[in-house]
């Protein structure tokens, strides 16, 4: 089934996660060989960062499996500089993310855009991870998973993690702070666990969906969405666009 986006004139939102939805990775477990290279990690933790993209491009990732992940990423990232970590992630994005972004999300993208619409990306990895490609794509707002960080290093704990019911929870506040009925909006993932998220939106559409939510999908009739071209066109050419970064703010 193809999306069709409509010019509506009211602040609208569409809201996309990140991961299998806009490209076919996990945005976090792509940057292991990187960070190896930089000495942040270990051969034994790079590999099982390769090991585990594997696992969840094939298969996807469970409420479990995303509670172990949330759990192993944060104990490794203790004491890494913030700073570096965000160099690593410029330098390599062309090489590790830009060429498994979907053409299809980068076209509906575009069109939410043409249509006026804000586009923001709600993603489980963390903010160092997600701007960077949220600017690439030209959106407007990012909501993601944020680190503690103690003397510019990271603590080891996190601040807010953006999973789940929080993902939806986030999204109603933003919705409420910009004048978006979210009836109106738009929602995609590929994943059962962001249920919330797309729930909360009047246009929900399972994007490349695992099979919990393809049953879902099913049941309530929502737009199923197949993407599977990823593109190498190159982004950097376009004028990149900052988007803010939601959960920057004080709580």
């Amino acid at each position: 089934m193809e999306a069709s986006v409509d010019r509506i004139s009211q602040p609208v939102a569409a809201f996309f996660d990140l991961d299998k939805t806009i490209i076919s990775k996990s945005s976090t477990l792509a940057f292991g060989r990187p960070f190896y290279q930089y000495g942040l990690i270990t051969r034994g933790a790079a590999l099982r960062c390769m090991a585990g993209h594997l696992a969840y491009r094939t298969l996807g990732a469970s409420h479990g499996q995303m509670e172990r992940i949330r759990d192993w990423a944060t104990g490794l990232c203790y004491g890494w500089p913030v700073d570096q970590v965000r160099e690593i992630v410029a330098r390599h994005l062309d090489e590790v993310i830009v060429p498994y972004i979907y053409a299809e999300a980068r076209a509906l993208i575009a069109a939410h855009r043409a249509a006026g619409r804000d586009v923001i990306i709600v993603s489980t990895s963390g903010h160092e991870v997600v701007d960077p490609i949220a600017r690439l794509l030209g959106a407007d707002a990012v909501i993601a998973t944020r680190m503690r960080v103690e003397s510019g290093c990271y603590s080891g704990q996190l601040e807010f993690y953006a999973y789940g019911e929080a993902k939806a929870a986030r999204v109603r506040e933003l919705a409420a702070e910009r004048g978006y009925r979210l009836e109106d909006c738009h929602a995609y993932s590929d994943s059962a666990t962001d249920l919330p998220l797309l729930q909360a939106v009047g246009h929900p559409h399972a994007v490349n969906p695992d099979g919990a939510l393809r049953r879902v999908a099913r049941q309530r009739g929502w737009p199923v969405l197949k993407f599977a071209g990823a593109s190498n066109r190159p982004l950097r050419g376009r004028r990149q666009r900052e988007p803010a970064s939601i959960t920057n703010r004080s709580r």
